[in-house]
C-alpha cells in the first residue's frame, strides 16, 4: 500500500473576479478558459463558488457568444470532458466587455466589476491577465491606474496583476517593462508567468533533489558529468509568424524556458519552502551562470533554422516559404548552446541546452549524466554506459533511471536497465495542466512558481551577448536543418567536440 506524506496542501483560491484582458485571442481560448473550467470540475471544486470571470478585449461580442466561444475551447483543448451540470455554472461566471482600446473602456469596465461584485456578493478581489502583446502593457497600466482599479497593496481587498512572457524582446525593453510594472504594482502584486514552472516534473525537481538523499549527495561537480536540457516542438511556425518574426527560439523558448529548468537544476537547497526563499536560491543560479562573450558565441552557440522535406509523406515547409516570413529573414528556429555555472558545486561541469521547431518529436526532458566508472572491473574492454538520471516534462511525464546489470546467465553480460517512473500510470490520475496550477496559486497569492524582477533581468542578461554577436553578423552564421529531424549537424558538431552526444529526449 502506498502511503502519502502531504508537506502543504494546494492553498484555496479566494473569491475574486478574473478580468482576462485579450480574452478573444488564442491564449484565453486554448488555455485560461479550459485550465479555469477545470478547477471548476475537479473533485475538490477548486473555485470559489463566488469567483467570476470577465473577458475584456476589443473585438465586439456578446456575452453569450463569449461563453460559447469558451464552450467550445473547453470541448477542443481541456483535458477532462464538458459536464453540462458543472458547465451551466461556470458559464454563469463568464461576462465579457468589449473596448479594451476606448476612451472609456477602463471607466465602464471599473462599472461592471462594481455591478458583478454586488451582484455575485464578492469583495473587490481582481486579477488582471494580460494576456495582450508587451507592447499593450504600458497603455494597460496606465488605464488601469486612471480608472482607479488598483488597490493599495495594505488594502485587505487584493488586486493581482498576471504578465505572461515575452516580457521584453531584450534587456532594455525588459528593464522598461519592469520599471513601468513598478510604477502601478508593488511586487507582491505581480506574478509573471512562465507555464513551464506549473508543469508536474518541473514542481518535482525540487522533490526529487531534495528529499531523496541518493540523489542530493551526487548533485555536484564529482559525480555529475554534463546536463543536457531539451525543448523540442514538432509543429512547425503555424500562425505566429508576426510574433515569431521579432522573437525567434533564443527569446521564445531559451530566455525563459531552458533557463528557468537550468537554474531548478542548478540551485542550492533554499532555506525554506517559501516562494521567496525558492526565489533567491534559483537567482543565485543565474547569477553564477557564465556569460558567453561575443568571441565565445560563434563556438559555443548553434543557430539554425528548418527547411522543407517531406514529413509522414507530406511535403512540409521550410520557415523561409511560410506565410507571413519574409524571405530575408534572419529569424532562427533552433538554437543549441554550451555553458557553465561558476559556482563550487558546478565548476567544470558543462550545460548543453537546445531547442527548436519543426524537430522529430515534441518532447522536452532534462538528462543529468553521471561520470563513467573507473576502467577497472567489468569495462576493462570496453566503455559501460553511465547512469543517467532523465527527467521528462513533456508528453509522457515521469522520470527514469538508467542504471547497469547483469543479463540472466552463464555469461558475464552487462546492459543498461531502466527504472522507469510514469506519473499517469503510477498515480492513477492525470497530472494537471501547468495553467491550472498557475491560476490557482496567483488567486492564493502564492508566488512559489512565478519568476521575480531580478531573473527577468539576470536572464535578459545573459541572452543579450548572443543577441549582439547574432545582429553584427545578420544571416550570416545559419545553419540549416531538414524539418522533421533532430537539428542541425553543427548541434552534433558542439557536444561532440566534448566527447559526449545528444540524448533523445
Amino acid at each position: 500500500m502506498t502511503t502519502f506524506t502531504t508537506i502543504a496542501q494546494a492553498a484555496p483560491a479566494a473569491p475574486c473576479t478574473i478580468v482576462i484582458f485579450g480574452a478573444s485571442g488564442d491564449l484565453a481560448k486554448r488555455k485560461l478558459i479550459p485550465a479555469l473550467y477545470n478547477l471548476d470540475l475537479s473533485g475538490d471544486r477548486m473555485l470559489d463558488e463566488h469567483t467570476a470571470i470577465v473577458g475584456f478585449a476589443r473585438r465586439p461580442m456578446s456575452s453569450d457568444d463569449f461563453r460559447a466561444s469558451c464552450r467550445e475551447g473547453v470541448a477542443k483543448y481541456s483535458r477532462l470532458k464538458i459536464d453540462d451540470q458543472v458547465w451551466k455554472q461556470f458559464a454563469r461566471r463568464l461576462q465579457y466587455l468589449s473596448g479594451l482600446d476606448a476612451p472609456d473602456g477602463f471607466v465602464r469596465l471599473r462599472q461592471r466589476l462594481a455591478e458583478i461584485d454586488q451582484a455575485r456578493g464578492l469583495p473587490p478581489n481582481h486579477v488582471y491577465y494580460l494576456s495582450i502583446p508587451p507592447e499593450a502593457f504600458k497603455p494597460t497600466l496606465e488605464g488601469l491606474s486612471a480608472g482607479g482599479l488598483i488597490n493599495d497593496p495594505t488594502d485587505p481587498h487584493f488586486t493581482r496583476l498576471v504578465v505572461e512572457k515575452p516580457i521584453g524582446s531584450d534587456l532594455k525593453s525588459a528593464m522598461e517593462i519592469n520599471q513601468a510594472l513598478r510604477r502601478h504594482f508593488a511586487e507582491q502584486q505581480i506574478f509573471r508567468i512562465d507555464h513551464y514552472l506549473g508543469k508536474e516534473t518541473v514542481q518535482n525537481v525540487m522533490v526529487l533533489r531534495f528529499a531523496n538523499n541518493i540523489f542530493e549527495q551526487m548533485w555536484n561537480k564529482r559525480y555529475v558529468d554534463h546536463v543536457q536540457i531539451t525543448v523540442a516542438e514538432e509543429e512547425g511556425l503555424g500562425t505566429r509568424a508576426m510574433y515569431y518574426e521579432g522573437a525567434g527560439a533564443l527569446r521564445d523558448m531559451v530566455q525563459n524556458h531552458l533557463l528557468q529548468l537550468l537554474s531548478l537544476i542548478a540551485m542550492e537547497p533554499p532555506v525554506s519552502l517559501d516562494a521567496e526563499a525558492i526565489n533567491y536560491a534559483k537567482l543565485d543560479a543565474l547569477r553564477a551562470l557564465r556569460a558567453l562573450e561575443r568571441s565565445r558565441v560563434s563556438t559555443d552557440v548553434v543557430r539554425a533554422r528548418y527547411t522543407a522535406a517531406s514529413i509522414k509523406g507530406a511535403r512540409a515547409p521550410g520557415y523561409l516559404q511560410e506565410q507571413g516570413v519574409p524571405r530575408d529573414s534572419s529569424t532562427e528556429t533552433y538554437v543549441a548552446l554550451k555553458t557553465y555555472i561558476d559556482n563550487w558545486r558546478w565548476s567544470g561541469v558543462p550545460f548543453y541546452l537546445r531547442t527548436g521547431k519543426r524537430l522529430t518529436n515534441r518532447a522536452s526532458a532534462i538528462h543529468v549524466q553521471f561520470k563513467e566508472v573507473p576502467p577497472i572491473l567489468f569495462n576493462r574492454s570496453g566503455k559501460l554506459a553511465p547512469n543517467v538520471l532523465t527527467l521528462r516534462i513533456q508528453p509522457d511525464e515521469g522520470f527514469s533511471f538508467d542504471v547497469m546489470a547483469k543479463h540472466p546467465g552463464l555469461d558475464l553480460a552487462i546492459s543498461p536497465v531502466r527504472m522507469n517512473l510514469h506519473y499517469e500510470s503510477e498515480f492513477d490520475s492525470k497530472s494537471p495542466e501547468a495553467y491550472e496550477r498557475l491560476l490557482l496559486d496567483v488567486m492564493a497569492g502564492d508566488h512559489t512558481l512565478f519568476i521575480g524582477e531580478l531573473f527577468i533581468e539576470k536572464s535578459w542578461q545573459f541572452v543579450q551577448n548572443i543577441l549582439d554577436a547574432w545582429q553584427a553578423q545578420g544571416s550570416a552564421g545559419i545553419e540549416d536543418y531538414p524539418a522533421g529531424s533532430w537539428g542541425p549537424e553543427a548541434a552534433d558538431r558542439l557536444i561532440g567536440a566534448d566527447g559526449r552526444a545528444w540524448r533523445l529526449p
